[in-house]
């Protein structure tokens, strides 16, 4: 699972990365710095695996993991093919989920692509150009379903009524996501067409040092514009992001944030957003050689996430021991839990829980 960050050029996109990363991208003060994507596998911190392993005391400690792409900046008339457009529009479509980066702070120094500072305008900048691609998504489809709705064919027209309504409301500017459709319309004829205005989106506002904990009238302003979307917006001081990556010693770091009134990076909290997004939740499973955190799907069964393991324990599953994490927290060992009856044993009907410890019992 993938997350795109995207945005204008020169919005901090690339300094995003690295803080995200520290995979050291090039970001520099010009347009299309970021050219071919870069991708990070980033840890999703978690303060229960280290709980885990203090009482566990493995091996080895094993972090959940998100896949974060840094997307080359897109501008008007990218839909059409203008600056690097076709190439942008072809990597976001292979993400997941979008972290779409707006410029909520004045800075001289720094140009901006369109020369003011505007968040709503660059918003709808980038709204339009996906909305136009996926206008044409629309449109393609229709040419071959109208052919058979016109033999009577009762599906097609089904399908021909959900993509004229698409069509109607991306050419009135609203993304596929906020467009009202039933669910099994949607499972049915919208998600396998893979819209880019389909995907999940989170709002990050990059601000300056002075806006880090509680944001600005620039935020405020996206706040209000996207209240409707049912998108999250997070604020970043992506500048001081980028300093705290840069110091090594965690007392310095600790009081860096500290000076700026945060108890933690607000990069942490974006990966763990951004995980969410992806529709991701963690079980552990935590023995001496190992502690590791697992990703799962929200909603998965006890067999899909022992899938995640091996393919032979889904093939195989028997039944799954559970460890609530509070009650592995509270008695201290895998044994206390067992002797207080906290262990529950769960068959193939079982949906996992976020934070779930488990251990797998399999036959193949």
């Amino acid at each position: 699972m993938k997350a795109g960050i995207v945005g204008l050029p020169n919005v901090g996109k690339s300094t995003l990365f690295n803080c995200l990363s520290n995979a050291k991208a090039q970001s520099a003060n010009f347009p299309f710095c970021t050219i071919e994507p870069n991708i990070g596998v980033v840890n999703v911190p978690d303060p229960r695996l280290e709980k885990l392993q203090e009482l566990v005391n493995p091996e080895r400690v094993v972090p959940a993991t998100v896949d974060i792409v840094d997307i080359a900046g897109l501008v008007k008339g990218a839909s059409k093919g203008e600056g690097l457009g076709n190439q942008f529009l072809g990597n976001i479509r292979e993400t997941d989920a979008i972290l779409h980066v707006l410029r909520c702070f004045d800075n001289e120094n720094i140009v901006h692509v369109d020369g003011s500072v505007d968040p709503i305008r660059d918003k709808e900048t980038i709204d339009i150009e996906l909305q136009l691609k996926d206008l044409e998504t629309v449109d393609k489809k229709l040419e071959k379903v109208k052919r058979a709705a016109r033999t009577g064919n009762k599906e097609a027209q089904a399908e021909e009524a959900v993509l004229l309504k698409l069509k109607q409301g991306l050419e009135a500017g609203i993304s596929v996501r906020a467009i009202e459709i039933d669910d099994k319309a949607r499972l049915e004829y919208v998600k396998p067409l893979q819209f880019i205005t389909d995907k999940p989106v989170m709002y990050v506002c990059n601000v300056d040092e002075n806006s880090a904990v509680h944001g600005n009238a620039y935020v405020d302003v996206v706040r209000e514009h996207v209240k409707d979307e049912n998108a999250e917006v997070l604020v970043l001081a992506v500048g001081n992001e980028a300093d705290i990556t840069e110091l090594d010693d965690y007392e310095e770091r600790k009081m860096f944030l500290a000076d700026i009134g945060l108890d933690e990076p607000g990069s942490a909290k974006l990966i763990r957003s951004a995980y969410k997004l992806l529709n991701q939740q963690t079980y552990f499973t935590a023995g001496v050689k190992e502690v590791r955190a697992w990703t799962i799907t929200i909603g998965s069964t006890a067999p899909q996430a022992a899938g995640v393991i091996h393919t032979d324990f889904e093939k195989g599953f028997i039944r799954a021991e559970v460890i609530k994490y509070d009650d592995f927290v509270s008695y201290g060992s895998e044994a206390k839990v067992k002797e207080a009856g906290k262990l529950s044993v769960e068959g193939k009907g079982y949906i996992v829980q976020d934070g779930d410890v488990m251990h797998f019992l399999f036959n193949v």
